[in-house]
């Protein structure tokens, strides 16, 4: 494929080419003409004597012969020690006495992606999925975090004062309803994660979605304790929800409210040291209306959630 900036097409060359060839005009008199180099009109020019209009398309910089490249013997080795002990191209190079690059190059020419796309149980490609709608699917999970003690944690007293001020601080449970679709997110910071807790918050979070025009359809869970029971079960029913619950220790099931808790303690929690719980938390509205209506979110192409729900973007500014 030509380069944004080539003066010449395909179509071009072969013009240029058969001015010289079949019209019998000079190299230079072609050159000036199509405002190339008499270098480039005498290459192509030549190539349309040998080869025809189909000389007139670009050719592979390949080599025809790589001398330097690694054995065959060692690529195997490589591919080998990958596909057993699940290891990146530093490791892999540390093994086989070769530079990390060669290992990546080996990895990436035998079609073996990164290891961050692989399941970690069975070594197989993750398989993504999106559902295609809002509310179609919403994923709900529970992230326990530990309080602040008024003064400060270890993030600001230090790790030993920090230890002797935390007795009694206890933890926050953050109940998360994420949209598989859009990645919109409602969170409550809750005392527990008890049956009653958590068939409250949905009911509390699908009328949250309902006023940003997101109908919930279905519920996915892991299998904790509180979404086995009939309370939860009960609720959904009662809401018109149908619950689904991940395949045990499969977790990356639920992966996109997983992916959200971490982005939640990257930013928000952990972002910069807190005096107390209530500043922390005082700060949690505006980063969660930021996640959902400005920051822009890799997993949908750099979008934001909000932008993924009919008429809601436009509320924010």
């Amino acid at each position: 494929m030509s380069h944004r900036n080539a003066p010449l097409t395909p179509t071009g060359r072969l013009r240029l080419a058969r001015c010289v060839v079949d019209d019998g005009w000079t190299v230079r008199r072609a050159a000036e003409r199509f405002q190339v180099s008499h270098t480039t009109a005498a290459r192509w020019a030549g190539r349309y004597r040998h080869h025809g209009a189909e000389g007139m398309h670009d050719r592979s910089s390949r080599p025809h012969h790589s001398p330097r490249q690694t054995p065959a013997t060692v690529e195997a080795e490589v591919v080998r020690i990958r596909r057993k002990h699940r290891i990146g191209p530093l490791r892999l190079a540390a093994r086989t006495r070769i530079a990390a690059s060669t290992a990546h190059r080996i990895l990436k020419r035998h079609g073996m992606p990164a290891l961050a796309a692989l399941d970690r149980a069975t070594g197989e490609p993750v398989r993504r999925y999106e559902r295609s709608r809002p509310g179609e699917l919403i994923h709900i999970d529970v992230k326990k975090l530990g309080r602040i003690p008024d003064g400060g944690g270890h993030r600001t007293q230090g790790r030993a004062e920090g230890r002797r001020n935390r007795t009694g601080t206890g933890y926050a449970y953050l109940h998360t309803a994420l949209d598989d679709h859009s990645r919109l997110a409602y969170t409550e910071d809750l005392p527990d994660e008890t049956a009653a807790t958590c068939a409250g918050f949905l009911t509390r979070a699908t009328a949250w979605f309902a006023a940003h025009h997101v109908t919930v359809e279905r519920v996915l869970t892991d299998n904790a304790w509180a979404y086995t029971k009939n309370t939860w079960r009960d609720t959904c029913h009662q809401l018109g929800i149908s619950p689904r619950w991940t395949r045990p220790w499969r977790p990356q099931t639920n992966g996109k409210v997983e992916r959200f808790h971490r982005t939640l303690l990257d930013e928000w929690a952990y972002h910069q040291p807190y005096t107390s719980d209530a500043e922390r938390q005082a700060a949690f509205p505006d980063w969660l209306d930021w996640y959902n209506h400005h920051r822009p979110h890799t997993g949908i192409s750099g979008h934001t959630p909000a932008s993924r729900v009919t008429n809601l973007s436009g509320q924010h500014t």
